[in-house]
């Protein structure tokens, strides 16, 4: 059998079929395991990227999974083949669980400049930026284009925009302090746009509102009720308001893999399979898809929603699912156990609930987010040695992450930028997309808490 990914839905699948009559093959793009839910602290220079991430065949070996590195291009469910871009696979049983991807609704030029936050990839170039930024300013002789260099904005208030919002306001206000002689970095404005009128959307009203005052206490400006509708190399469009940012990030939505569109079955309006009960695609009980592409409600009729304890649960169900197959017995419905979401915001701060019910927020939704994270991860060193990581980190505000890779940054590009894009043409969001968040309906987040 073949899994697709290897994400949380994807290894615990793989995990979950060890000593399983069956033959396992995961295939990835790449060819580690990412802690996601950490990945904003990557971003923001806090941790390094080593410390989220560990190689699949060192945490499958003993499952006895092979890996292969490939990029999937679609699956042939009639031939009962994974298509790749370089050959195809077999499969006798199939898990999907190839994730998500940025969603610019429809603004894809805007990818050039204002990066979304899926991979290390992404984290390494977003921290470049951060980083640099704060170095072209202190050798900036026009204050215009200093500030704009110390302006930050972030689009979308959903978890990881307020993430990012909170651990770049405390970097520059606790980490980069001393480091220059021509700039003050608390200076740095952090700008959070949200569509909707509040920040975190998908929680209750009064953790959206404690979590707007925490930003607020760090120095995060935020924007509710404001519409982008264009972005360039110089800044941000806020109806025909524009702000001068060169650090423009994407936290505003994603969409499901286009894997999905090559199964030929429905899927919803984020583009996630439609699947049964059991986890299967409609039609093909040899197809399971998990995590953040599957679209299935849970016993009260809500959405599971995209987060890592539903990956893995739904990854250990397939697995489950699959070896009742072998057996010949038949397949259990899915059921989901909901522990909670927590959304940090600076360092001794979080909102978050808990088992559906109990709200927290302040200190003690941060320890809770702490503990469940160190349950969560997988096969990263030690659980100790990551707690250790994270307690240097948290007393010295990584400093040690604050390494600067690819060419020197040059000056002379900062004059190139037009002051706006060809044709002064303006694009939004869809309306679509607020009324979905006002609604609750979060975008996909993969791997969240």
């Amino acid at each position: 059998m073949v899994i697709l990914g290897g994400g949380f839905a994807g290894l615990y699948a793989a995990r979950h079929l060890y000593k399983a009559p069956v033959r396992v093959t995961l295939v990835d793009r790449q060819n580690h395991h990412l802690f996601q839910p950490l990945l904003y602290q990557v971003a923001t220079a806090t941790l390094s990227p080593s410390e989220i991430a560990a190689p699949l065949r060192a945490l499958l070996g003993r499952h006895q999974v092979g890996v292969v590195l490939a990029e999937v291009t679609g699956v042939d469910t009639a031939g009962k083949r994974v298509l790749l871009s370089d050959g195809e696979l077999k499969y006798d049983y199939l898990v999907v669980a190839t994730g998500a991807t940025h969603s610019y609704f429809g603004n894809d030029k805007w990818a050039a400049f204002a990066p979304g936050l899926k991979s290390i990839e992404d984290a390494v170039q977003i921290r470049r930026r951060i980083l640099v930024a704060f170095e072209l300013a202190e050798r900036e002789p026009d204050p215009e284009i200093r500030r704009s260099l110390l302006n930050f904005v972030i689009i979308g208030a959903g978890p990881t925009g307020v993430e990012l919002a909170g651990s770049l306001a405390e970097i520059s206000r606790h980490s980069l302090p001393g480091d220059f002689r021509n700039i003050d970095p608390k200076q740095a404005r952090i700008i959070l746009i949200e569509g909707v009128d509040r920040v975190l959307p998908a929680y209750p009203d009064d953790l959206s509102s404690k979590a707007l005052r925490t930003l607020e206490k760090l120095g995060v400006e935020v924007r509710t009720g404001a519409r982008v509708t264009n972005i360039n190399e110089e800044g941000v469009f806020i109806g025909t308001e524009f702000i001068p940012a060169r650090t423009v990030l994407w936290a505003a939505g994603v969409a499901a893999s286009p894997v999905a569109r090559s199964l030929g079955v429905e899927l919803d309006r984020a583009g996630r399979v439609l699947v049964t009960p059991e986890l299967t695609v409609p039609g093909h009980e040899d197809v399971f898809v998990v995590g953040d592409l599957a679209s299935i409600n849970d016993a009260d009729g809500k959405p599971v929603p995209g987060l890592a304890p539903a990956a893995m649960q739904e990854g250990k169900h397939a697995a489950h699912n699959i070896r009742r197959r072998l057996q010949g017995k038949p397949m259990e419905p899915f059921s989901y156990w909901d522990r909670g979401s927590y959304a940090v915001i600076g360092r001794g701060h979080a909102v978050g609930i808990a088992f559906r019910r109990f709200k927290q927020s302040g200190f003690t939704a941060w320890m809770a987010w702490l503990l469940i994270h160190i349950t969560f991860l997988i096969g990263f060193r030690s659980r100790l040695a990551v707690l250790l990581d994270w307690a240097y980190s948290y007393l010295t505000f990584g400093k040690s992450a604050r390494i600067i890779t690819g060419p020197a940054p040059r000056l002379d590009r900062l004059r190139r930028a037009p002051a706006l894009p060809e044709g002064g043409e303006k694009a939004s969001l869809p309306e679509s997309h607020y009324a979905a968040k006002a609604s609750g309906a979060e975008p996909v987040t993969p791997a969240r808490h």
